[in-house]
């Protein structure tokens, strides 16, 4: 009776084994021949990633910009101060401030004509501005300048 049991368990225990092995190939074999199958279709090409999201309107955020890229013109990093006062015109399109400001980072950079399209620009913003004037003259000026370092470089 014991021998009985004992072969019987074996038994028992060999149909399992065998079912488990049988299901771990199965499944194994489902998930290669997906990825090997010709009649599988090849997957989508990926998307195109979304483009990032574009700042929102925010008043707070374009003051805090025009702050920190002052504070760079200060300390003489015109670069640094040219990117805060960007950022500033995205958060705010409607202020004026910081297209002036970047003018002045240009014309301190001597890139007379991103400094006059920033004052047009400043311009074009607030044409009321109580400095309009002094700008105008100011972007004139620079103008001049950007003449005469074209007629001072030879022809090619």
């Amino acid at each position: 009776m014991i021998a009985k049991g004992i072969l019987s368990a074996q038994n028992m225990r060999l149909p399992t084994l065998i079912l488990f092995a049988v299901l771990l190939l199965t499944s194994a074999g489902a998930a290669g021949a997906q990825q090997i199958s010709p009649s599988t279709p090849p997957p989508p090409p990926p998307e195109t990633p979304p483009e990032p999201a574009k700042p929102v309107f925010d008043p707070l955020h374009a003051e805090k910009s025009i702050e920190v890229g002052t504070f760079y013109m200060k300390k003489g990093k015109y670069d640094a101060a040219i990117d805060r006062f960007e950022d500033a015109t995205r958060w705010q399109p409607s202020l004026a401030k910081p297209w002036r400001l970047m003018g002045e980072a240009y014309e301190k950079k001597h890139d007379y004509g991103r400094a006059v399209e920033s004052y047009k620009k400043y311009l074009e913003v607030f044409p009321g501005a109580e400095d309009a004037t002094k700008v105008t003259k100011r972007i004139a000026m620079l103008e001049q300048k950007l003449g005469q370092e074209a007629s001072r470089q030879p022809a090619h």
